[in-house]
């Protein structure tokens, strides 16, 4: 089940040996068996398959998976292309628009983004179809936390865009070489409360140049 690309596999290794993993790995094979599970099985580590730690600009903290037939991807916020963009992605995308003057694809497939150096990890890696958080508490936490110490130690500094309380939650094991940027979280029912106008993106793309990388292209 572990389909993880070699340098990530090391990094967690020992994460992977422990009990609490082994656990979940059992009850992860009776709920692939059981129910209808997303996001696939070669899709959990998507993330990380697309991002090595070296090569992180930008961490973007979720939940877990959409839970709806087609979305989920292994990507925080991200949906494939062929499918309607949820609506917090819409809220992303219009404080994108709004903070950077820029026209945003209508394309809620986020790998392009994965692909210049953002991390979009959410912090529980699978979900029962239509049952929101049901994998929640089941161990994830345990190892997508050692992911988010692993980028917050290392010495390079990345930007780490935290929105909502959970994600905020994480903030002490992030470095102070690293840019924290905090905000409500982008959903319909809190976004206004300050996730528009925080013109994270902009601040994000300053501090990569600052600090000798190329911007991001959220657009």
């Amino acid at each position: 089940m572990i389909q993880i690309k070699r340098q990530w596999y090391e990094l967690l290794k020992s994460e992977f040996d422990k009990d609490y993993f082994k656990s979940l790995q059992e009850f992860l094979k009776s709920e692939y068996t059981k129910y209808q599970i997303y996001p696939s099985e070669d899709k959990i580590f998507n993330a990380l398959n697309h991002v090595p730690l070296d090569k992180i600009k930008v961490v973007i903290i979720g939940q877990d998976p959409y839970h709806e037939p087609g979305q989920a991807q292994g990507l925080s916020f991200s949906v494939p292309s062929d499918v309607q963009i949820p609506p917090s992605l819409v809220n992303i995308m219009t404080e994108i628009e709004s903070d950077l003057g820029i026209v945003c694809k209508k394309d809620g497939n986020l790998e392009r983004w994965a692909n210049q150096g953002v991390l979009l990890l959410n912090t529980v890696l699978t979900v029962r179809r239509g049952q929101a958080n049901s994998h929640k508490d089941k161990g994830w936490e345990r190892i997508t936390r050692r992911i988010i110490e692993l980028v917050g130690k290392r010495e390079k500094p990345a930007v780490f865009l935290l929105w909502g309380s959970y994600a905020q939650s994480f903030s002490d094991l992030i470095g102070s070489q690293h840019l924290i940027l905090k905000a409500p979280h982008p959903s319909p029912l809190s976004a206004y409360r300050g996730f528009f106008g925080c013109k994270h993106f902009s601040k994000c793309n300053d501090f990569l140049i600052k600090n000798g990388e190329q911007p991001i292209d959220w657009s």
